[in-house]
């Protein structure tokens, strides 16, 4: 029998009819049967068992007569003829009547961490990212503890670099400095290189900055060698530090042997006198002493590469330097900021001044190897590197009228 069939013997209601508390479920359209339908005669039900075919008889005559007297419940003919369109149409076309298509809610399936799921809408996922951080480290530990990396006859360690150290001072240079850098077009792709920058900050963040901002944005991907004073080798954890970050002593001997490698080699020749000024003279250049980081460019031909940093004056601006307190702690200064010592180690948090570094053209001196000896040619050069950074600094605060803008 075809669901129009059935719906004409009256044993379902229309749609809008509330089904009664002993309705059972029909079989398409979520209609339920009601009482009334439920009570006719068994001939309308089930088929005669002697010859297992339907009364036809029983049923047919009903609905004609149905049919024939009209009633003052049998709703519009033309909402029942759109009613039974759907089925009338999966009658052709599967030849019998088919139950409808129930909507189900969306199957809870586990993935593949055992989490249920529910069916819907792709939502990003956040565990795939701590999961391939949690990878990351575990593959980190593991080549830690097998010894499955390098370090060259520096202790200079890429491996631990790039994991460790290069984060934690990107997350300053570009969260909290909102550093820009340009010029790396005159930083050479490969080869070596001397980088000579000013240095600034009451402490020397501006060599970690420069180092891991380079890496980070210039196409080749260089590592900066840095070359430090005494004093950061002689602290216990410091100079570990150091090394492993590819720093070593500023002496011309390792800088000529890193060079000859092709090495990136960087340098600031204004030393402690550069990083311990007061704030009163920011961004004004001091002595570069006697111009040894020249020597050591000439007797390998390097290009000198200037750099201008700006921002590192404002992150700890020093009003003092207690210089009795320094000599008892054998220290080279000692700073008095607006935050430090009054916050205690609060007051090492450094100020999120607006960074910009401007990476000069390099200077060739393949010409002048034979002068590398010459005083005046040394500092003539010295000179020269000195004047290009202090212009590139003038424009650069220029550019930068707020020391902690955007």
């Amino acid at each position: 029998m075809s669901g129009r069939d059935e719906r004409r013997d009256g044993r379902y209601d229309v749609p809008l009819t509330v089904a009664g508390p002993d309705a059972e479920p029909a079989r398409r359209n979520g209609h339920r049967r009601t009482t009334a339908a439920a009570a006719e005669p068994a001939a309308h039900d089930e088929p005669d068992t002697a010859t297992d075919e339907p009364d036809t008889a029983a049923t047919d005559e009903p609905a004609t007569a149905a049919m024939d007297e009209p009633s003052a419940d049998e709703p519009d003919p033309a909402a029942v003829a759109a009613a039974d369109e759907p089925f009338r149409m999966a009658d052709q076309r599967s030849g019998g009547p088919e139950p409808a298509a129930v909507e189900e809610p969306a199957e809870a399936t586990p993935d593949d961490h055992g989490a249920v799921a529910f069916a819907g809408p792709a939502v990003p996922d956040r565990r795939d990212h701590w999961d391939r951080r949690v990878a990351g480290g575990l593959a980190f530990l593991r080549r830690r503890l097998a010894g499955d990396y390098e370090v060259d006859e520096f202790g200079f360690d890429p491996h631990l670099t790039d994991a460790v150290f290069h984060p934690l001072v990107r997350l300053l240079y570009r969260d909290w400095f909102r550093t820009e850098v340009g010029g790396l077009e005159n930083v050479p792709a490969d080869g070596p290189a001397l980088v000579v920058g000013n240095h600034s900050g009451t402490v020397a963040l501006d060599a970690l900055i420069l180092s891991a901002a380079l890496h980070d944005q210039h196409p080749a991907r260089r590592y900066l060698r840095l070359l430090g004073a005494d004093l950061v080798f002689r602290m216990p954890v410091v100079s570990e530090i150091a090394r492993k970050t590819g720093g070593t002593v500023a002496c011309n001997p390792d800088a000529e042997r890193l060079l000859g490698n092709g090495q990136l080699v960087g340098v600031f020749p204004e030393g402690f006198k550069g990083v311990g000024k007061l704030y009163s003279d920011r961004y004004k250049l001091q002595r570069f002493g006697r111009g040894g980081f020249v020597s050591a460019a000439l007797r390998t031909g390097t290009p000198i590469v200037p750099v201008a940093i700006v921002g590192g004056e404002e992150i700890y601006p020093m009003l003092a330097d207690i210089k009795p307190l320094a000599r008892l702690l054998k220290l080279p200064y000692f700073p008095v900021t607006p935050t430090f010592p009054w916050l205690g180690p609060l007051g090492m948090v450094p100020l999120p001044s607006k960074w910009l570094i401007e990476f000069c053209p390099p200077i060739p001196t393949a010409h002048l190897t034979d002068s590398a000896d010459d005083p005046l040619v040394v500092f003539n050069l010295a000179d020269q590197v000195r004047e290009t950074i202090q212009q590139t600094l003038h424009r650069l605060l220029e550019r930068r009228p707020d020391p902690f803008g955007p």
